[in-house]
């Protein structure tokens, strides 16, 4: 039996956009692979290297509270063909870079090009993607974000090694002008002028450009973001070295122990999407997971696991994690207006990268005062604050009438 043509519009969709997405996430490490070649040439101190990382972060996430409301104005395709002229004009700049300065300005011209995919990716699955799909596409959107991040040291590193770190900055170049030509021949799967047409009704009804920042539901998913980008951070930055002095990994577990986390979350991703079909449990799913991940991350800190254990419960911390992703994306679409989209996902997912920007302060603190089981144990309790916020959110969506009761 062939599928139907609806189906086959909402896999094209979902591709597109997932490949996008695994684009950006690719560009948040254009330059961290290649920092052992750009140290040396330039004499750059770690401290230097580590400003040109938190360039790409701060520009991402001051613009990403505001490029919603360019979403919403313009639609979601002019802005995703901008942003990724932006990676590619970043690549460009960084493969070409003669000094520091150069260097800071190509990673904050890529931050701006990755700071509106948020609110792009989500108004065009929310406008375009059939309900009961709905929870697989953000499924596949989660996984496409960790390929790309998979992808990035692999390529630009092998690329490097073989004909040098600016031959791998143009290599990212032409990942972003490829992209952009198959968001251009796909064009038509990326309209959502369903979704302006009911914005267009909505603001006729009396609604304002900055009326959505009234919804207690906005901001308890703010919150919920927020909380999550920092026990994610926890997990990115020190846990590693944590669980090292805590249960003696070896120094190679230690490093690949954020890949294990990854690849169990990606692999959460798929059962998460199949759990979600109905959205109405995206709070529960959020609770079973979250809960879960934080019950293996206070296992670590206290119990006097062996590196083996630890290992198992690593992934098994991201499998569970996972399953929660697309019930999480889920959550705001519900706490969203539908003439608010892009406004609300701007907003609301600007509060990843001040949670990632929080996470690395924090946890350092903790292991820079030998408190390696604090690291476990911030997780975890970040990981419970994030599953209240969750329920608080569900809870303000339906006072709100944006969902039934």
């Amino acid at each position: 039996m062939n599928p139907s043509p609806n189906t086959q519009k909402d896999w094209i969709t979902m591709g597109v956009v997932g490949f996008a997405h695994a684009t950006s996430h690719f560009f948040h490490l254009m330059l961290a692979p290649l920092f052992v070649w750009i140290k040396p040439e330039f004499g750059l101190s770690f401290a230097e290297l580590g400003l040109v990382m938190t360039a790409f972060f701060v520009v991402s996430g001051v613009g990403q509270a505001l490029s919603g409301f360019v979403v919403d104005k313009f639609g979601a395709r002019p802005v995703l063909y901008a942003s990724l002229c932006l990676f590619a004009a970043g690549a460009a700049v960084a493969s070409t870079a003669q000094n520091y300065t150069m260097l800071l300005a190509a990673s904050a011209l890529a931050g701006l090009g990755n700071c509106a995919f948020h609110p792009v990716d989500y108004s065009i699955l929310n406008a375009r993607i059939s309900k009961t799909r709905l929870g697989l596409a953000y499924s596949i959107h989660g996984i496409s974000g960790n390929l790309g991040w998979a992808l990035a040291p692999a390529l630009l590193g092998g690329v490097a090694a073989l004909a040098g770190w600016r031959s791998a900055l143009w290599v990212a170049c032409g990942l972003a002008l490829l992209t952009l030509a198959v968001v251009w021949v796909f064009r038509a799967h990326l309209d959502e002028s369903a979704l302006k047409t009911q914005a267009a009704a909505a603001t006729k009804a009396g609604d304002t450009t900055l009326g959505f920042l009234k919804l207690p539901a906005v901001w308890f998913s703010f919150a919920f973001f927020l909380s999550y980008a920092v026990a994610l951070g926890g997990v990115q930055s020190f846990a590693g070295e944590a669980a090292r002095q805590l249960h003696g990994l070896p120094l190679a577990w230690g490093a690949a122990m954020l890949t294990l986390y990854m690849v169990a979350s990606a692999c959460g991703m798929v059962a998460g999407g199949v759990l979600v079909r109905n959205p109405d449990r995206c709070e529960k799913v959020i609770t079973m997971g979250f809960g879960a991940a934080a019950v293996c991350a206070v296992t670590i800190g206290l119990a006097p696991v062996g590196p083996t254990l630890t290992m198992v419960l690593v992934a098994a911390m991201g499998f569970c994690a996972g399953i929660a992703g697309p019930s999480r994306d889920l959550l705001v679409k519900r706490a969203a207006p539908p003439n608010a989209t892009g406004r609300v996902y701007g907003v609301v997912y600007s509060g990843l990268d001040v949670g990632m920007a929080i996470a690395p302060a924090v946890f350092g603190y903790m292991m820079d005062h030998s408190m390696p089981v604090w690291v476990w144990i911030g997780i975890a309790l970040f990981q419970a604050v994030l599953i209240v916020n969750a329920l608080r959110v569900g809870v303000a969506a339906r006072k709100q009438g944006l969902v039934a009761a």
